[in-house]
């Protein structure tokens, strides 16, 4: 794109043509006296009113790319959002990913907020709701974190979070791991220990492992 801008002091700076691309009907290629200049969306000539024998200058044609960025991230952020729903971060992270930059992601983030394509607080409420039945609030908190929920929202969202859920929950889970695993371990110590080592790697609180492991491990 540079060597085509440093050309254009040595040209009229009027658009000759402007042509529909071949494999993409949603942009154009814009010459200036008959060599390419640059390619942006359809949208944009449409924006700007752009035609055939209109001069253009340098910082036009900035202020024209810097919309087709953000047109071309806008798109790219709504394609991955219709496949599933995501986190602010996790959507800056893909976009970043993709080479935009960071002052056009921000811009773009700002319009999927304010449009509620994203939100951090409603993704935590629905993967607390889509979790809570197979991991423990300990699991679901280190994963919210690392999918860039703001820590505050997590604390709140894991206090709204049904304890009783969470609990039948837990008992389900260890009911079915004992019953595995007292087939193969007749000790008791070591029972005791690979329930609980299990339970507690799936995000349940050490309180609340002690007391459903003691649970089944004195009825055995």
């Amino acid at each position: 794109m540079d060597k085509h801008l440093d050309k254009i002091d040595s040209l009229n700076n009027r658009i000759s043509k402007i042509e529909l691309q071949k494999k993409n009907k949603n942009r154009v290629n814009i010459y200036v006296d008959d060599e390419f200049l640059f390619a942006c969306s359809a949208e944009i000539i449409y924006r700007y009113g752009l035609k055939p024998g209109e001069s253009i200058d340098i910082s036009f044609i900035k202020e024209i790319i810097e919309q087709d960025n953000y047109i071309k991230c806008k798109n790219d952020a709504l394609k991955l959002l219709e496949k599933s729903y995501k986190t602010e971060k996790q959507v800056y992270d893909k976009l970043f990913g993709k080479g935009y930059e960071n002052k056009t992601i921000e811009k773009v983030v700002i319009f999927l907020k304010d449009y509620n394509f994203i939100n951090d607080s409603k993704y935590a409420d629905m993967y607390i709701k889509e979790r809570i039945g197979v991991e423990g609030r300990n699991k679901i908190r280190c994963s919210l974190l690392q999918k860039g929920i703001d820590k505050s929202i997590i604390s709140e969202r894991l206090e709204n979070m049904d304890s009783n859920t969470e609990t039948e929950a837990l008992v389900k889970i260890a009911e079915n791991k004992y019953n595995q695993l007292v087939k193969r371990e007749n000790d008791k110590r070591k029972l005791y220990k690979k329930l609980g080592d299990f339970l507690i790697r799936k995000g349940y609180s050490f309180e609340d492992v002690k007391h459903v492991v003691d649970k089944f491990i004195n009825n055995d």
